[in-house]
């Protein structure tokens, strides 16, 4: 039996796409049992994925080298025998807890100097592995096997807890009374990829005549991001960035009939809950990081200056982003369209 160990990423957005992997790996080896070391505030997401035994707490901050800390983890899970280890990350440093808990077979690209870490290095071929999804799947198959064009995605899938949501719902006072449409202004990346916050407020005003009510999620960063959409707004409006943790945002955004939002995490995470998903692409690319869904609609503009990838716009206009239209995307949500 196969037992794996898997160090996941660092971003809330690639580590729900880590699922596809997982799904993989168990419809190639069912008795497969994997375990993912990442960052701690992953482990609730993690927990959510059926395909995970153990969630582990990767005892170092992110960007940090903690050599010591990274070899105690390591033989520690010495114990567990694991025969396969795969490193998402692309870094030196995320290669070294397989290394030291011994495991057997290694697998990760190529990428500042692993040799030795890894014992089964992988060549990136970005012409066929175009999405970030895609690169995470391909660690699933045999180096030599020859992968079909395009590699076969299975879409995330969230599980939420219905005894959480309807905790969430009398503690923080919400309801079900209309039809909930999820704000996420938020973007880890930069303004780049931020739809203007104006624009959110503009949509959540014609939502709400129109009948819907706004919830706005996202962390404490977010929350005067929140304050701004929901001022001014009449009632059925709330900001909840920072209110929540993250698998309570999970919970609640289960409730949610679509979502807006910026290339981001939770949009990841609303897409693998089965909520429709309106997405505002600025900086980055739907060819890269699509939504995994079959019910998303896409906003992006496909500038001659796009995609950038930039944090920060270097013209200063941030085009990609102003162009689209709060009017567009209502009458995309409201007449359930795909692609504009």
């Amino acid at each position: 039996m196969r037992n794996y160990l898997i160090v996941g990423p660092a971003w809330v957005g690639d580590m729900v796409m880590a699922q596809s992997l997982f799904i993989t790996l168990k419809r190639l080896y069912p008795d497969c049992k994997i375990d993912v070391v990442a960052p701690e505030w992953s482990l609730p997401v993690l927990a959510r994925m059926p395909e995970v035994n153990t969630g582990i707490a990767m005892p170092v901050s992110h960007g940090k080298l903690a050599l010591l800390a990274r070899w105690r983890l390591g033989k520690q899970l010495r114990l567990k025998h694991y025969t396969h280890a795969i490193v998402l990350p692309r870094s030196w440093k995320s290669a070294l807890v397989p290394y030291f808990a011994n495991v057997p077979v290694r697998t990760g690209y190529r990428g500042e100097m692993r040799y030795g870490l890894l014992n089964d290095i992988r060549e990136l071929n970005k012409s066929l592995l175009t999405q970030t999804v895609q690169r995470f799947v391909a660690h699933a198959y045999s180096k030599d096997a020859v992968l079909p064009s395009p590699v076969p995605i299975p879409y995330p899938v969230l599980q939420s807890d219905r005894n959480n949501t309807e905790q969430l719902l009398t503690r923080m006072d919400l309801n079900l009374s209309r039809p909930v449409i999820g704000f996420m202004p938020g973007a880890e990346y930069g303004p780049a990829k931020q739809w203007p916050i104006s624009y959110f407020a503009e949509l959540g005003a014609k939502l709400i005549e129109a009948g819907y009510q706004v919830w706005v999620f996202g962390s404490v960063k977010e929350r005067q991001l929140g304050d701004v959409i929901v001022q001014g707004l009449p009632e059925h409006a709330v900001n909840l960035c920072g209110k929540t943790g993250l698998v309570d945002v999970i919970d609640l955004l289960a409730c949610a009939d679509q979502v807006v939002s910026n290339d981001s995490g939770l949009m990841h995470i609303a897409a693998a809950l089965d909520v429709k998903v309106n997405v505002i692409y600025g900086s980055s690319t739907p060819a890269y990081t699509p939504p995994l869904s079959n019910t998303a609609s896409i906003f992006y503009k496909n500038l001659p200056c796009s995609p950038c990838f930039n944090r920060v716009c270097k013209f200063g206009h941030y085009d990609c982003l102003k162009k689209i239209d709060s009017n567009n995307v209502l009458s995309i949500m409201l007449q359930g369209d795909r692609d504009v």
